[in-house]
């Protein structure tokens, strides 16, 4: 297969060390292609036979392999062969003197990249070298992402009942079938990334992708070129043509998180796309038309961005046609029993249950990192728990100890079927009964449940349905001592 070779200037430095296997048994040519590629920053190994190389591919991964066919024992084919099994992920690029048709065929066949035919230009055995690697870090790329899919789809779901959640899937089922643009303002932390998902998958574009960036994780000139793609030589580092996130989702949906971070050049250019569909490559004169809706979110107050003059206007009327305002989760507490059930029951491992008083406390907790805050300490309390249910003793310190400035706040709150670590028989104190607390209700059913079993904790545990070990805290925790007869 022919290709024009681009010479790539010593500068031209890689941002990530990719690592060559050579194998061919010339010397001469071994060395001058090792120098080559190492000058470019490749970490380069080489070997004289096939069998030198498949014990170097068992010591260590290599993401390409520069291969010569017509090699002393096993011939490149063959060590092709032998290297799909010891690491499937290297590509392989063929070298040969004597080519023919039926060689190309069982190579590619066998998974080769490509092949060259000796003798070539070192300017264009590297430029294959290049797009050989980058088909792999795609590859890696493409793997990662479906992993990270298939872990996140069980968290897709807006979990919630409150009138402000209600409200947000009402303004979801009204917006979806438009094509219109959306800006979702809200926290840090309160799900803007799941609202524009369900917009996407309620929409007519759920067929087609939904690409995400977040303008706050890129430098200015790093977003234009993520947003836009750029051409080959467009800065130093572009040795290569890339396509930009708008043309990856053409026909579906770009959702574009922080936008209110965004630079004043690349607004300009986002404002072009809301026009009239159409943008440059960065370092081109070609148009390119695209159909993407995008959905914008940021946790900014855009209008007063832009009243000093950080924000373009014009982008702000053009983005803010439907506005929907993820609440915080402060201000939907009723909510936090549903959402702390819901990520005890989407991982099988680890306790699925907890304890009414540490129930409590995370609904009188603020959450300035709302949702995500409150997520990564269920994760945080189900690592350290000892037993089946998580105790107050498993929440951070923070929780454990602050509450709510809000008024009544520090009053115990019913939660309408929230677990409850130790079920509470009709026989139990109840409030107005001399308790007045969960705690105090949780530590009158333990007494209980000791005194019917002659203080026996092993029998008075398991009728509790709790562990031995989770008994003696308790009785720790609340004082509790056994009363003479």
């Amino acid at each position: 297969m022919a290709a024009t070779a681009q010479p790539v200037s010593d500068s031209d430095q890689l941002t990530e060390t990719v690592s060559v296997l050579i194998v061919d048994d010339d010397a001469a040519f071994r060395s001058l292609v090792a120098r080559r590629l190492a000058r470019r920053g490749y970490a380069v190994q080489d070997a004289p036979d096939a069998e030198t190389a498949l014990a170097m591919a068992r010591e260590r991964h290599f993401d390409v392999a520069i291969l010569d066919i017509a090699l002393p024992g096993m011939d490149g084919v063959q060590l092709l062969e032998q290297l799909r099994i010891v690491d499937p992920d290297t590509q392989a690029i063929m070298l040969t003197g004597h080519a023919t048709v039926e060689t190309a065929i069982r190579a590619m066949k066998l998974g080769a990249y490509d092949y060259l035919t000796k003798p070539c230009e070192l300017a264009e055995l590297e430029l294959h070298v290049q797009r050989a690697y980058e088909r792999l870090r795609l590859a890696r790329e493409n793997d990662a992402l479906r992993t990270a899919l298939r872990r996140s789809e069980h968290s897709l779901e807006i979990v919630g009942d409150s009138p402000a959640i209600r409200q947000v899937l009402h303004m979801i089922s009204r917006v979806a079938p438009t094509d219109s643009p959306v800006l979702i303002l809200g926290e840090s932390g309160t799900g803007k990334e799941l609202v524009a998902r369900a917009i996407h998958r309620a929409s007519k574009r759920a067929h087609r992708p939904m690409v995400v960036i977040n303008c706050a994780a890129l430098q200015e000139t790093l977003l234009e070129s993520e947003l836009f793609g750029h051409e080959r030589g467009a800065f130093t580092s572009a040795v290569t043509s890339k396509p930009g996130l708008f043309e990856l989702a053409n026909g579906g949906t770009l959702f574009i998180d922080e936008v209110g971070e965004m630079a004043a050049s690349v607004q300009a250019k986002l404002l072009r796309v809301l026009e009239d569909g159409s943008f440059r490559r960065v370092g081109s004169v070609k148009e390119i038309r695209v159909n993407v809706r995008i959905i914008a979110a940021t946790n900014k107050d855009l209008a007063a961005e832009v009243a000093e003059k950080r924000f373009r206007d014009d982008l702000y009327f053009r983005l803010n046609v439907i506005t929907i305002h993820v609440p915080p989760l402060r201000e939907r507490r009723s909510d936090i029993p549903l959402l702390v059930r819901h990520f005890l029951q989407r991982d099988p491992r680890g306790p699925r249950h907890i304890e009414p008083e540490a129930m409590q406390r995370l609904i009188e907790y603020d959450w300035p990192g709302n949702v995500r805050e409150l997520a990564n300490v269920i994760e945080r309390a189900k690592i350290l728990c000892d037993g089946e249910v998580i105790t107050v003793q498993d929440l951070p310190p923070d929780i454990i100890h602050r509450r709510s400035l809000l008024p009544g706040a520090n009053r115990p709150v019913v939660v309408p079927g929230a677990s409850s670590a130790i079920p509470t028989p009709s026989s139990a104190v109840q409030p107005g009964n001399g308790a007045s607390t969960l705690a105090e209700i949780e530590k009158a059913h333990i007494v209980s449940a000791l005194e019917r079993h002659g203080w026996n904790k092993a029998q008075a545990a398991r009728a509790l349905g709790i562990s031995r070990r989770r008994l003696y805290r308790l009785i720790e925790k609340y004082g509790i001592t056994r009363r003479p007869s």
